[in-house]
């Protein structure tokens, strides 16, 4: 599933950008049809980065006024829990791409951060958008396939039947090993400390 020739998927990573984990979307009703495995891999992913002294941050999305992730309500709030003590960094947005009008590129820069590894939700839409731009921004990228997620595709009559998650995820995945590593399993990513900021 690797398609960039000078990147391994196997490079231990200097942070982990965990993309709007909220409770809204993993939690109850509304949770992703894969929520458990991607709240597993996720968790996986924090664990083996703390360990390694890698920098992680959880980016949290400020939806809309009634939406299920309006800040400050119950599904707003980040699944995973955020240790201060080692570091991480919340980073709120209001756009997909987590770098856009948010101090990302900033806290990653200034902590000596030139790759890194992203998971989380949703795979078309926020996921994408920050992979995008951190390839863009000059990061090497690893987006490990089993650690992202998203939602069906309702049906459109006289456009398409519904389209699963999963399909949903591949395809979004898809364009992104060009410019980036995608991974089959996060298992096989690692981590290890940023190192210092070249002035």
């Amino acid at each position: 599933m690797t398609s960039h020739a000078d990147h391994s998927p196997t490079t231990h990573h200097q942070a982990l950008i965990v993309v709007d984990v909220q409770r809204a979307f993993v939690r109850g009703d509304g949770a992703l049809p894969e929520a458990e495995r991607l709240v597993d891999r996720t968790a996986e992913l924090i664990t083996r980065a703390r360990e390694a002294g890698a920098l992680v941050v959880h980016v949290q999305n400020d939806g809309p006024a009634g939406g299920d992730d309006e800040p400050h309500t119950p599904g707003w709030e980040l699944h995973h829990p955020v240790d201060t003590g080692r570091g991480e960094v919340v980073i709120r947005k209001t756009h997909d791409d987590a770098f856009q009008e948010t101090s990302l590129e900033s806290v990653l820069t200034t902590s000596g951060v030139r790759s890194l590894a992203v998971c989380g939700l949703m795979s078309e839409m926020c996921v994408q958008a920050t992979v995008r731009t951190a390839v863009e921004l000059g990061y090497r990228v690893v987006l490990p396939y089993d650690a992202h997620a998203t939602y069906d595709i309702p049906a459109e009559p006289g456009i398409s039947a519904v389209v699963p998650a999963a399909v949903v995820s591949r395809v979004a995945a898809w364009p992104l090993s060009r410019d980036a590593d995608v991974t089959a399993r996060a298992a096989d990513v690692g981590f290890t400390a940023p190192g210092p900021t070249v002035p």
